[in-house]
């Protein structure tokens, strides 16, 4: 019984300490409150190391007692106090597992609490982060549909000035041709005057 009173009175005071434990990590830097966890960790599993150290030597220790027991006078009242031994020795390790485990699942609560914090914390800056990329992909398809559209008016444009520009060159090669027509006639016109004018004087 007094074990058993030893340990729901330890198992009260975590619960009491518990809430006090968590402010002073919620107000810790993250550098002081991962050491605290690690820590606290190790404390935990060497709760529950001694925990199995006194259970396999309450075992040897009983298993033991009773072989002393079948030597003695009082061979049933040797294994009842044996046993009250073992049944003691096995509720203490029993209390300091369940510290060790009561230990570990607080560190355990705390650092879901940090991460699910730290999630929240980060949510702003989440949500930032995604705008600038949308405005930044807005701007990208922006750019790209406006260098489209300037490429295809161009090319409308060039296809809208296709058939002026050949009938511009079409004209400006007439034009040039008829020049060159006109200059050819008046240079046969004047070897016709010239011929024409020289041609009494050989009859005479």
């Amino acid at each position: 019984m007094e074990y058993r009173s030893l340990s729901v009175a330890a198992l009260l005071i975590a619960a009491f300490l518990a809430p006090l434990a968590g402010r002073a990590w919620a107000e810790a830097p993250p550098a002081v409150a991962g050491a605290d966890w690690e820590a606290r960790l190790a404390k935990g599993k060497a709760l529950k190391g001694e925990s199995k150290d006194r259970k396999n030597e309450a075992t040897a220790t009983f298993e033991a007692a009773k072989l002393a027991c079948q030597k003695k006078f009082r061979v049933y009242e040797c294994h009842d106090e044996a046993r009250e031994r073992y049944v003691l020795a096995i509720k203490e390790a029993r209390r300091l597992e369940n510290e060790g485990a009561a230990i570990e699942r607080q560190v355990k609560k705390e650092q879901l609490a940090d991460k699910d914090q730290r999630h929240r914390d980060e949510v702003p800056q989440r949500e930032a982060d995604l705008k600038e990329r949308e405005a930044a992909v807005a701007a990208d398809q922006q750019q790209a549909a406006a260098k489209h559209d300037k490429l295809q008016a161009k090319k409308a444009q060039q296809e809208a000035e296709g058939p002026e520009k050949r009938a511009a060159d079409d004209e400006r090669i007439r034009l040039k041709r008829e020049k060159h027509e006109r200059t050819v006639a008046k240079k046969m016109e004047k070897a016709r005057q010239r011929e024409a004018e020289s041609a009494p004087a050989d009859k005479d």
